[in-house]
């Protein structure tokens, strides 16, 4: 049986607040957007930036909750700048069966990362679902 590696969830137009060079590696995200996006610490992500087409991939680390953080770290912040704009994409490996069943979580954000709602059509610009109450606003 095939497995296919499709879309799990997206953070859509998030911008970097941070970018730090010197750190170890990695994309720090707001651990409530981590939540609301179904990132674990530690998990493979692409990073688009929609300021100047740089694509990468890395992995997340949990930043504060409700803080809005999404830092760049380590050789990434020679692609991607503090005030960027970015689209932080996770993938899954599914079976044609899991298919039927699988839905993207794709969270948009407004200036201050603060999730506006949610959607599961990762072609839509706009929130399907207000924020939940479970992400804490800031």
């Amino acid at each position: 049986m095939p497995i296919r590696t499709m879309l799990n969830s997206k953070i859509h137009r998030a911008t970097v607040t941070d970018a730090n060079l010197h750190y170890v590696g990695s994309l720090t995200v707001d651990a409530d957007l981590m939540r609301a996006a179904d990132l674990l610490p530690g998990e493979l992500v692409h990073v688009v930036d929609i300021n100047n087409g740089a694509r990468l991939e890395t992995y997340v680390i949990e930043g504060e909750p409700g803080s809005g953080v999404i830092g760049i770290n380590g050789a990434a912040a020679r692609l991607v700048h503090t005030g960027d704009l970015v689209i932080i994409i996770s993938y899954a490996q599914l079976t044609d069966s899991e298919l039927e069943k699988h839905r993207p979580q794709v969270v948009f954000v407004d200036d201050r990362n603060r999730p506006l709602g949610t959607g599961h059509d990762p072609g839509d610009s706009q929130p399907a679902e207000p924020a939940q109450d479970t992400v804490r606003p800031v």
